[in-house]
């Protein structure tokens, strides 16, 4: 009998519509989805120009890296990632971690700096692929809320910070930002204000600003710049105010030259750091769009998109990207049906390039600085911060260290700084958990926490213990000094201690060392150690480890109450 060579034909289709789901999306594509898209993608390209341009601004890039930024990893991703209609492109999230990254190799060289973004954004992209090959979407467990909601606030303040100097219509040296507080204060102090600067800035934050409170829908940022560079045009404003500058001609284009083997090395650090953020940002926005939509999104399937669209970014003249917060929801407001709606906005972001690049030679840099400014502030949450200080020390802590350490010392400094006193906090939890003895309630099924009920009764001769966490080295001594003081406590001589073993969910070696030993010493006293409700996996452990002859079937029971009643007519008490 041979097999159906429809088989591997069938198998091979649902790899690549998995694998690439643009191919099979372009294949089932609608012709009444079309018109939304156009929609959408118009609606898009008009927040795309400013907001790319000053991302890469914020990243101390030039501001067309941006717009390749912008056009490059849409297209790629339309391709290959998961989501409908999430828009992938440089995010103010990313800004000042690319900016921490990229600018102290390339010191005053802007061709260096964007050749060191674009490797930047390829390393990124390739720990990405490793990511998705190896399938470690878990690691976005990594930043837990506090920890996110933390980076998020001190990369806000660090944003702000960095875009006062621009507002104010001087420069200063990139820094940490204590640093850059004071070379403003010291610039202030010398009169180094450009009122014209200042004129722009406030005009552009208060128009943004209202816009808000609008009754309706309009490209407000977009407006703002456009006012912007035709003031600038008209009053001929001269050399004091810093413009933008017309933007190159030509198309995205590969910008890698001169970077030597030092400095990859150098960004290799940086490159795993921001991957991790990039990927906890873009997969948190796909799934909230998957509920939003009652689709599905796998983690695994956006890292490895993301990773491709930072690939082709960073190949093509841009820099690292993820997925954004602020354009997406415009995508979705303006009707996006599918991935289509931002290869629409990339087209017309290039047709921008190539038709108009002289535009932005009266674009006032004071007017981008608003538009990041403003972006930054959306990422201030502190509603959040609010709710975690009533709720928890522990992660008002952890918050607090991620924004001191994200705002003063570094944003990756102060994200491995909180990743790491985050799981430290694991670990305290882990080796030091609740545990109780258990006992009867008259007229109440089961086994009962006697810190919660004085009133329970215990059985004589009998000790029921639970220990609210996986055994392993840092705690086994700690269970099993649990177990000795509450024998030794005990109101009479102990036959036996049955341990309620349902929340125990892992065992290492360390930690059956230490049961083997409290084994020994309860033998000694004629105490019997046993275990109920024990999982599976956990006996298939002890058996692996070689202690089966120690702890037999007659040391198991399925229920707590199975093994009180073993106890019990073992000792005749029944």
């Amino acid at each position: 009998m041979t097999a159906s060579p429809r088989g591997p034909v069938r198998l091979s289709r649902d790899w690549i519509k998995k694998a690439v789901p643009g191919i099979h999306l372009a294949r089932s594509y609608k012709w009444s989805w079309l018109k939304s898209d156009l929609a959408a993608g118009a609606a898009l390209s008009a927040a795309l120009i400013p907001a790319g341009m000053a991302y890469a601004e914020a990243a101390g890039l030039p501001a067309v890296t941006g717009l390749y930024a912008s056009i490059v990893p849409m297209v790629f991703y339309a391709v290959f990632g998961p989501s409908r209609v999430l828009i992938v492109g440089p995010d103010s999230s990313l800004a000042p971690m690319i900016s921490a990254a990229v600018l102290p190799l390339a010191g005053n060289e802007p061709a260096h700096a964007v050749a060191l973004a674009g490797v930047l954004a390829i390393l990124i992209g390739v720990f990405l692929i490793a990511g998705r090959i190896f399938r470690l979407g878990f690691v976005t467990g990594l930043l837990s809320k506090p920890i996110r909601v933390g980076y998020l606030n001190g990369i806000a303040l660090a944003i702000i910070v960095s875009q006062v100097p621009r507002l104010l219509g001087f420069t200063v040296p990139p820094g940490p930002l204590p640093d850059r507080v004071a070379a403003t204060v010291d610039a202030v102090l010398q009169g180094s204000i450009n009122p014209l600067a200042v004129l722009f800035g406030a005009g552009t934050l208060a128009m943004i600003i209202a816009g808000r409170f609008l009754p309706w829908r309009v490209p407000v940022v977009l407006l703002a710049v456009a006012g912007s560079i035709a003031v600038a045009a008209s009053v001929e404003a001269g050399p004091g105010l810093g413009m933008v500058g017309a933007l190159p001609s030509g198309l995205p284009a590969p910008a890698l030259g001169g970077v030597s083997i030092e400095e990859v090395m150098s960004l290799i650090g940086p490159a795993a750091g921001i991957a991790l953020i990039a990927f906890v940002d873009t997969s948190a926005l796909s799934k909230s769009l998957a509920r939003h939509s009652g689709g599905r999104s796998g983690g695994n399937q956006e890292m490895g998109a993301l990773g491709i669209a930072n690939v082709a970014s960073g190949m093509l003249g841009g820099f690292p990207v993820c997925g954004s917060s602020s354009r997406t929801p415009i995508a979705l407001d303006a009707g996006a049906r599918t991935p289509f709606s931002g290869i629409v906005a990339a087209g017309l972001v290039t047709l921008f390039m190539v038709a108009a690049p002289n535009v932005t030679a009266f674009l006032p840099t004071a007017t981008l600085a608003a538009v990041v400014s403003v972006a930054a502030a959306s990422l201030v949450d502190i509603r959040t911060v609010l709710r975690l200080v009533r709720m928890s020390r522990t992660e008002t802590l952890l918050l607090l260290a991620a924004f001191l350490g994200v705002a003063f010392v570094g944003v990756l400094e102060g994200i491995v700084l909180a990743i790491a006193l985050s799981l430290i906090a694991f670990v305290r939890r882990a080796w030091d958990p609740y545990r109780t003895e258990l006992a009867g309630l008259d007229g109440i099924p089961g086994y009962h926490d006697l810190t919660r009920h004085p009133e329970g009764k215990r059985v004589p001769g009998l000790v029921v213990a639970r220990f609210d966490a996986p055994l392993f080295f840092a705690n086994g001594e700690v269970f099993a000094d649990h177990i000795r003081s509450l024998v030794n406590n005990a109101p009479g001589p102990v036959h036996w201690v049955i341990v309620a073993a349902e929340p125990i969910t892992d065992l290492d070696t360390t930690a059956l060392d230490e049961l083997v030993r409290l084994d020994d010493e309860l033998a000694r006293l004629g105490t019997s150690l046993v275990f109920a409700e024990m999982k599976g996996p956990i006996k298939d452990r002890m058996i692996k480890f070689g202690v089966s002859s120690r702890f037999g079937p007659d040391h198991f029971f399925p229920t707590i109450h199975s093994a009180v009643r073993s106890y019990k007519k073992t000792m005749g008490l029944e």
